[in-house]
C-alpha cells in the first residue's frame, strides 16, 4: 500500500489488498477479498463486490457498481454509473462508457469499447449499451451507442456492432452481421422464404 491514498470515508472489507500508489475516494465500498493492483483508482461512491480484482492503472468511475468475482486487467476504464454483474471479465485497455449495463458472466477481450453519444434534443443525455448475461466479445470490438447485445451472443474480434444482436447468435465484421447460431443452441424452424430473406439481409 506504499504511496496509496484511502479516504477515511471509504469502507474496506476483510482481506482487501491495495497495491502501490492507488487512490480510493470518499464513500467507496470494497467488499471482502477485493484486490487493487498498483496505480488503480476507485472514485467516489463506487462499490466493488467480493473477490473482484482491479488491475494495474485501471480507473473505476463515480457511483459504479461491480459485482463479485470479477476481473479487470491493466489500463481498463469503467466510467461513471456503470452497473456490472457478477463474474465479469475484461481484458486490458477496455472501456465502458458512463451508464453501461453489463449483466453476469460477460467476457470482454482486450481493447473492447462500449461507446456513447449525446442526444442534442434531450439536453445532451447520452445513449449507452447493454451487454446481456453470458455474452462474449473478441479483442478490439466496438459497440456503438444504445446497442443491446443478447444473452449468450458472441461477437468476433475487430467487429463494430451498430445494431442490436439477438440472444444466442454469432456476429462479426465491420459493420457486424449475422453469421450463425451459437454452437449447441437449437435453431427454430422457419419457412424457406423467410430463411432466404434473412440470409439476404445479412449480406
Amino acid at each position: 500500500m506504499f504511496g496509496s491514498y484511502v479516504s477515511p470515508q471509504a469502507s474496506l472489507g476483510a482481506d482487501v489488498r491495495i497495491g502501490r500508489f492507488c487512490i480510493v475516494e470518499d464513500g467507496v465500498v470494497l467488499a471482502d477479498g477485493v484486490v487493487l493492483e498498483d496505480y488503480a483508482m476507485v472514485q467516489a461512491g463506487a462499490r466493488i463486490g467480493a473477490r473482484t480484482k482491479i488491475g494495474t492503472y485501471t480507473k473505476i468511475g463515480r457511483d459504479v457498481r461491480i459485482g463479485e468475482d470479477c476481473s479487470f486487467t491493466s489500463f481498463c476504464e469503467i466510467r461513471d454509473k456503470c452497473d456490472l454483474g457478477d463474474r465479469v471479465l475484461m481484458g486490458s485497455r477496455g472501456t465502458l462508457s458512463a451508464g453501461t449495463v453489463v449483466e453476469d458472466e460477460v467476457v470482454m477481450k482486450y481493447a473492447f469499447v462500449v461507446t456513447d453519444t449525446p442526444d442534442l434534443q434531450k439536453n445532451n443525455e447520452k445513449s449507452v449499451g447493454r451487454l446481456k448475461r453470458k455474452s462474449r466479445f473478441g479483442a478490439s470490438v466496438v459497440i456503438m451507442p444504445s446497442v443491446t447485445i443478447g444473452e449468450n451472443a458472441e461477437i468476433g474480434a475487430c467487429s463494430q456492432v451498430r445494431k442490436d444482436v439477438p440472444d444466442n447468435q454469432v456476429w462479426f465484421g465491420v459493420p457486424a452481421k449475422y453469421y450463425r447460431e451459437v454452437d449447441g443452441v437449437a435453431v427454430p424452424a422457419v419457412p424457406a422464404a423467410a430463411a432466404v430473406r434473412k440470409l439476404a439481409l445479412a449480406r
